[in-house]
């Protein structure tokens, strides 16, 4: 982008300012609107989300017989919501947060399969695309059972076929895995900042992993060239899916069913207060996209990015989207936050957040490796440092005056002692215990 261009948008948008020096900032969104006006012209809907849900009940048998793992809970991927009240009285007396209400974990850390949030879109992306196939070529019937889809016959048919995605880790886990059990040859085309450790792991399943020594826009654009050569390939476009969206989107009518089994209320009086780790913006999108829809405007959902790669923060203060990346404003791009590490958002998920997010949060990358260390010393529960930036909502909320004008204005300071406050732990369970070991030990400035 033009330099005059930049310039004056920074005139234009002073927080940028701030961005620019990676400092950790709290921004509220302008143009958010009630739920109402912000559905006006949305492409999807619940009935999307319904169908979604529905897709994945039909795959349960075979998910169940393919992981055992998820046998307790019938090949439903689903993560436990837990009460963390030491760590939040923690946090109020390390970090003065002054939370009010009830802080809650969503343990997407933990989901099977995976070990990350990315089980969600990404494995429903693959089934949806196995169900399109098997149905269009007599692989499986209306009224079948899709268990069979594990039979040997079913994996030479789609041993013909080949996915390929771009990710910075997560996201090429959960399809690289999901994708090889069907019997897919699958590609993953993985950024620089993507861990060793989760190439490794890729490739134990059989995945054929291509390293870029640039960030995770190169490594899409890459893969989706590579992709488009071969007719039988199927392209997994993280920054423009609606199968990812609606995959994610899912999670919300889960979490529906838990607060009712917490007792939690949410309604006008009892607002949910929800913190997304966010890198291209699939994952969070989705999850704020389900939950609107559920509980609209007693919802409000912020992101959390990391300040060298703010990607969706800067998109959306421009209202840029994705015709502005992070390196256009100077910054690197370069984060400890790997699954974060991304340079331009989504332009079809901030197009969709544009009237339904609340706000963004920015946090240092140190600061992802205290509240790391900060949840395992508190409650024994560990999440890889990109996950813990979802703590920085629940800190920073009732001290910052941008959020606590937001809170003001929207009638819900008076309300903060019943309301409930949600981060989503985006990933951890499957990092070795070595590299947990390193994340302890890791000290940044």
């Amino acid at each position: 982008m033009n330099p005059t261009n930049i310039s004056a948008l920074v005139q234009q948008f002073p927080i940028l300012r701030r961005i620019q020096a990676e400092e950790e900032i709290a921004w509220i969104n302008p143009e958010k609107t009630d739920h109402a006006s912000s559905m006006e012209n949305c492409e999807l809907s619940m009935a999307d989300i319904d169908n979604a849900e529905a897709r994945l009940a039909r795959f349960a048998p075979f998910i169940k017989k393919c992981f055992p793992e998820t046998a307790d809970q019938n090949g439903i991927i689903e993560s436990i919501l837990t009460p963390i009240p030491t760590m939040q009285a923690h946090i109020d007396q390390k970090y003065h947060s002054h939370l009010q209400g009830r802080l809650l974990l969503k343990q997407d850390s933990h989901l099977a399969i995976a070990g990350s949030v990315k089980a969600r879109g990404g494995i429903y992306e693959i089934l949806k695309h196995t169900e399109d196939l098997a149905l269009a070529n007599g692989i499986l019937r209306q009224g079948d059972s899709y268990e069979q889809l594990a039979s040997q016959e079913a994996r030479e048919f789609f041993s013909s076929y080949t996915i390929q995605v771009g990710s910075t880790g997560n996201l090429g886990m959960s399809i690289g895995i999901m994708s090889a059990a069907i019997g897919y040859e699958v590609i993953v085309h993985m950024s620089a900042d993507a861990k060793q450790w989760k190439k490794e792991l890729l490739r134990n399943h059989g995945v054929i992993v291509k390293e870029y020594a640039s960030d995770y826009s190169k490594a899409v654009k890459n893969g989706r060239a590579l992709s488009d050569q071969n007719p039988r390939s199927y392209f997994v476009d993280d920054e423009n899916s609606r199968n990812l969206f609606l995959g994610y989107a899912v999670a919300a009518k889960r979490l529906s069913d838990q607060l009712k089994d917490l007792d939690v209320l949410v309604d006008a009086d009892h607002p949910l207060f929800v913190y997304l780790p966010c890198g291209v913006g699939g994952a969070p999108g989705g999850i704020t996209f389900g939950l609107k829809q559920l509980f609209q405007n007693a919802v409000h959902c912020f992101f959390a990015e990391p300040t060298p790669a703010p990607c969706m923060a800067v998109g959306m203060i421009t209202g840029l989207h994705s015709q502005i990346s992070v390196q256009d404003i100077g910054l690197s791009g370069l984060t400890h936050a790997d699954g974060l590490a991304v340079g331009r958002p989504s332009g079809f998920v901030g197009g969709i957040m544009k009237s339904m997010l609340s706000g963004e949060f920015t946090i240092k990358d140190a600061h992802l490796y205290d509240y790391m260390r900060d949840l395992l010393e508190t409650e024994n529960i560990f999440l890889e440092p990109s996950a813990c930036a979802a703590f920085q909502g629940p800190v920073h909320l009732l001290q910052n005056d941008e959020t606590l004008r937001y809170l003001k204005e929207n009638h819900l300071l008076e309300k903060m002692p019943q309301s409930t406050h949600i981060a989503w732990a985006t990933g951890g369970s499957l990092v070795p215990e070595t590299i947990r070991e390193e994340y302890v030990h890791t000290y940044l400035k």
